[in-house]
């Protein structure tokens, strides 16, 4: 097994547990710390669709309490419909985007991004900067 495979492993096992009755399209993310320490999330839907929570938001909110965002290496992120075999890779959105930006700007690395189908085995690994190349800036000081 390697490093990706427990991070995706970690990542499918929070899918596993999302909240998605209205879309059925479960995802879960797995962010990864310096020293290998795993902060999970899941997808919460909920009737009222804007106070629904992406499967990155929160695992960057369990991260920032584990960890620390300034710590974060990288992120897995597995998705798909409830019941379905090998899809597409699953992006993060625009707004988990700039959420992943914020801790790539904390940590100062840009952060690996891996995306998966809902089965972890169609991949593709790339970076936060890859992905929002002109990203909002923290303010400063």
């Amino acid at each position: 097994m390697t490093d990706d495979d427990a991070l995706i492993n970690a990542a499918l096992a929070a899918r596993a547990q999302a909240h998605a009755p209205y879309s059925h399209f479960l995802v879960g993310c797995a962010v990864e710390s310096t020293d290998g320490a795993i902060a999970r999330g899941a997808n919460m839907e909920n009737a009222c669709y804007r106070l629904g929570v992406c499967a990155e938001q929160s695992a960057l909110a369990a991260a920032q309490i584990a960890f620390g965002l300034e710590n974060v290496v990288r992120l897995a992120v597995v998705g798909g419909p409830r019941h379905g075999g090998v899809g597409d890779p699953v992006m993060p959105c625009g707004g988990c985007r700039q959420a992943i930006m914020e801790a790539a700007t904390l940590s100062g690395r840009d952060i690996a991004v891996i995306c998966c189908d809902q089965s972890g085995q169609q991949q593709v690994t790339t970076t936060i900067g890859a992905l929002l190349p002109s990203a909002f800036d923290l303010p400063k000081d």
